[in-house]
């Protein structure tokens, strides 16, 4: 990537940006026309591009980000910063180049653009430019995993996002203040502001939500403010400036649990009733004549587990299959449950085959393992549910409570399987127990691995093992 001054390719005339010049693409024109009405008089950015685009080869989906100069709102104690748009999550073209196009009333390409604001320090005449490498390392994930970002979700990062000695390691995304969506000829387009937060306000809105930590984040100005502006330099979390915030999501938590329904992890799971000398490899988790992959009806649900795991469901329900892309507009009419019209669109539920099981060993790397109490406390014990997706493969393990309606795990099978995907029903007063004995794992402080946990009477067992374990399947 390079920066660069778009005068060659953003129009700078108003018949350009009317629309009269046909080569230029009808996407980014779109999107342009709406950062050209809030800021009239930048009519030609800094452009940081992508020097070889994404579909001849290059490895940087976004084809262009733009950084503009925002002078704050004094009025609102909004401070001046700088304001980055990205340009390729979309489809900007409409020749399937990069994205499918499928018509002009639905979302056009993954339905987003990604947003930053970065505080602008004293003396800087230009804006920084590694927050185009990050959008653009996001952008990948989106590429290659081909799910969305929606308001309200969390990426960890562990790392500064500047690669800097700063506290701000981790992201949550929320919709642009001032960008609105924008209709193209491909369809829709919404702004998702990335928003830098510290380890503490991540775990909170892992454990809570990520709207709720948003909103806190509102009110405090030198975390953000109401157009949560990122200073990589902000030293102290929001609980160390109001401690009553920490309160408040103490309260959020106990009253309503949490809102997250599935991360993104490393895990494997086992099968341990299975004979010994069977022939299949004794770390295969797909048995017999099972599917080595997962069912495209099963991914579709997966997938939009994770895709609406920070959005407040008042009936618990594993999510129907939507047989056309998701859209980020959520139906409300949609029903709570497997056997849903849009379920029956895609495969019969009883055509695929479920295998009961009877015991079960479960693997998580360290960060997954510290998600298992609130997977139990703020998930299954408000009578909801909880997905871990491998990040290297097919694999997935949902969690579930007696009240979860579509699931294929029952009280009188709680281990049941879909391929590689495993479910895992635990009743009230095993939830309760586990808490009790995973208690260690609520520490901060690092476990020291590998760790185990074994409930012999339910035939269950989990170990928190080293990253390196999930790196290198071998071992």
């Amino acid at each position: 990537m390079e920066p660069t001054s778009p005068k060659s390719l953003l129009p700078t005339t108003g018949a350009q940006a009317h629309g009269l010049v046909p080569l230029f693409p009808p996407g980014l024109q779109a999107i342009y026309g709406e950062c050209r009405r809030l800021y009239p008089d930048q009519a030609n950015p800094l452009q940081v591009t992508a020097i070889v685009k994404y579909w001849l080869g290059g490895p940087d989906p976004l084809d262009y980000i733009s950084m503009y100069r925002n002078l704050g709102c004094p009025a609102q104690d909004i401070q001046e910063h700088w304001h980055y748009v990205s340009f390729g999550l979309s489809d900007l073209y409409g020749d399937n180049r990069v994205h499918e196009f499928t018509g002009a009333d639905g979302p056009s390409g993954f339905g987003f653009e990604l947003t930053f604001r970065l505080k602008r320090e004293a003396g800087e005449t230009a804006p920084p430019t590694w927050p185009a490498e990050l959008m653009q390392g996001l952008a990948r994930y989106v590429f290659q995993s081909e799910n969305t970002f929606c308001s309200g979700d969390h990426v960890s990062w562990h790392s500064p996002l500047d690669n800097s000695e700063s506290r701000i390691q981790h992201m949550l995304l929320t919709e642009d203040p001032q960008i609105q969506p924008v209709h193209t000829p491909f369809g829709l387009v919404s702004f998702l502001q990335i928003v830098g937060v510290c380890t503490e306000e991540l775990q909170a809105a892992q454990q809570w939500n990520g709207q709720g930590i948003l909103e806190l984040m509102r009110g405090v100005r030198v975390a953000g403010g109401p157009w949560l502006i990122t200073d990589m330099r902000r030293g102290e979390t929001i609980f160390d400036i109001d401690p009553h915030l920490q309160e408040r999501v103490d309260q959020g938590i106990e009253t309503e649990g949490s809102n997250l329904s599935g991360v993104s992890a490393k895990c494997v799971w086992d099968d341990l009733s299975r004979p010994p000398e069977d022939e299949e490899d004794s770390r295969s988790i797909c048995i017999a004549s099972q599917p080595r992959r997962l069912s495209d009806k099963d991914t579709e649900q997966i997938r939009e587990t994770l895709r609406k795991g920070l959005e407040f469901n008042s009936k618990a329900a594993l999510p129907p299959i939507n047989n056309q892309r998701q859209s980020n507009e959520r139906s409300q009419s949609r029903k709570d449950s497997l056997e849903s019209e849009s379920s029956a669109a895609i495969v019969p539920h009883e055509l695929v085959r479920t295998r009961q099981l009877e015991s079960v060993h479960l693997k998580f790397n360290q960060e997954s393992g510290t998600l298992l109490p609130l997977c139990l406390r703020g998930r299954l014990l408000h009578g909801r549910h909880f997905t871990y997706k491998s990040i290297n493969g097919d694999t997935a393990i949902t969690f579930v409570s007696t009240g979860v309606e579509g699931a294929f795990a029952t009280e009188e099978h709680p281990y049941a399987a879909h391929g590689p995907w495993l479910q895992i029903l635990l009743t009230e007063e095993f939830v309760e127990q586990m808490l009790g004995d995973l208690q260690e794992l609520n520490t901060r402080e690092e476990t020291k691995l590998p760790k185990e946990y074994s409930w012999p009477e339910k035939k269950l067992k989990i170990s928190v093992l080293p990253d390196s374990v999930f790196d290198n399947p071998l071992q």
